[in-house]
């Protein structure tokens, strides 16, 4: 029998205790405590994160029935709603931030060796953005429409490992494309987008800090073809050219050639044109890279199902900006975690199993491993059948 440590603090050892403490010193979250320290207040929300709590009541009933366990667990202290609550309300939610920033540098170490176009030299990212819906009743600070509430979640996703590097919230009235004064730009990397994005004189920009992007077309873009290059129709691709934008004011914000490549996915039939200032890589590796963005509307979409972000335990900004990137941290951590120890299950097959398990003394490669279970065959019965087969 394994003796042990239980599941969850052994989870919590992919995140080294001295990160924490940075975090927390710099913005003094534990000054005048009595009750409830940042670290028990970290655990008590990722909890709720792993086990798909949805309020603060259910946070405290359910911790209250494993009272016996949460001290070896890594709490030391009870968990009182009132104080939890009290706790997202006040503390600087930049501690949190900063965790996640930590814990999300480590995960693109660990996932860098994940394969992307060879003549790529560094990084590719998935800009994009996701609205969550609110009450206005409880969250009157982030008005959408008239008589409803919400807040957009804007996340910059690395293609190596699907790894959250970048995120902001804002109310819904901001236009996608402001989000491009903030992205931190990395000279050569390359930014897929969506054609909210489309931008020229923020496009421009990127240009200008040698970062590449790949965007797709409006519908009224009007263009000079400078040359064509010859493309494999039987890929789906129908042109790659090398133009310079025609309209005056557009010709303006963004004076530089672009590549414009029209693909037709003959699934949907639909036709796609992408404008990006990369010329290295073939057209087929751009729209491959252009594919896999839709990897952050996934990693949207599991958040969503599977991180407690839809339904929000504080009515406050800073309450929601602490849950958010506690939201985050634990995402990033199980990533860590299912590097770490080569664990070939799917993020969202190893939260289930966390979800059930987190109390139990067993290895947490065991748990998260793909067990074979053979039916065993008796011999020599003793007892009876009861029924004829």
């Amino acid at each position: 029998m394994f003796e042990g440590q239980m599941v969850f603090p052994q989870l919590l050892a992919f995140l080294p205790r001295r990160i924490l403490d940075n975090c927390v010193r710099r913005y003094h979250g534990n000054k005048r405590v009595r009750a409830l320290s940042c670290r028990d207040q970290f655990l008590a929300m990722m909890f709720a994160q792993l086990t798909a709590r949805e309020s603060l009541r259910d946070i405290e009933i359910c911790l209250t029935a494993v009272q016996s366990k949460l001290f070896h667990a890594g709490f030391r202290g009870p968990i009182k709603r009132s104080t939890l609550a009290d706790a997202n309300r006040l503390r600087d939610w930049r501690i949190w931030q900063d965790l996640g920033l930590a814990l999300i540098d480590r995960a693109r170490q660990l996932y860098a060796a994940d394969p992307l176009p060879s003549e790529l030299q560094t990084a590719a990212y998935a800009l994009d953005a996701t609205v969550l819906n609110l009450s206005l009743t409880l969250f009157p600070w982030a008005p959408s429409q008239r008589d409803k509430a919400a807040i957009k979640l804007h996340t910059l996703l690395d293609l190596q490992g699907n790894i959250p590097c970048f995120l902001r919230i804002s109310g819904t009235r901001t236009r996608d494309c402001a989000m491009l004064d903030e992205v931190p730009v990395e000279a050569g990397s390359l930014y897929v987008m969506d054609r909210d994005y489309n931008d020229y004189g923020r496009l421009h920009r990127l240009h200008q800090a040698g970062a590449f992007f790949l965007v797709r077309a409006k519908s009224n873009l009007t263009y000079r073809r400078q040359r064509s290059q010859t493309v494999d129709r039987t890929t789906g691709l129908r042109s790659d050219q090398i133009i310079l934008l025609k309209d005056r004011r557009t010709f303006r914000k963004y004076p530089d050639r672009l590549r414009r490549i029209t693909f037709f996915n003959a699934e949907t039939r639909r036709r796609f044109v992408f404008i990006g200032n990369q010329f290295l890589l073939s057209a087929a590796d751009l729209v491959e890279l252009y594919w896999r963005r839709w990897d952050i509307e996934l990693f949207f979409k599991w958040v969503k199902q599977h991180l407690r972000i839809k339904h929000f335990v504080g009515n406050t900004p800073n309450a929601v900006r602490t849950q958010i990137w506690i939201a985050v941290s634990t995402y990033v951590l199980v990533a860590i975690l299912r590097r770490e120890l080569r664990i070939e299950r799917t993020m969202s097959e190893i939260l289930q199993i966390l979800s059930v398990t987190i109390f139990e003394k067993t290895p947490i490669k065991t748990v998260l491993n793909e067990i074979q279970f053979q039916s065993q065959v008796r011999q020599n019965h003793k007892q009876l059948s009861l029924f004829d087969l």
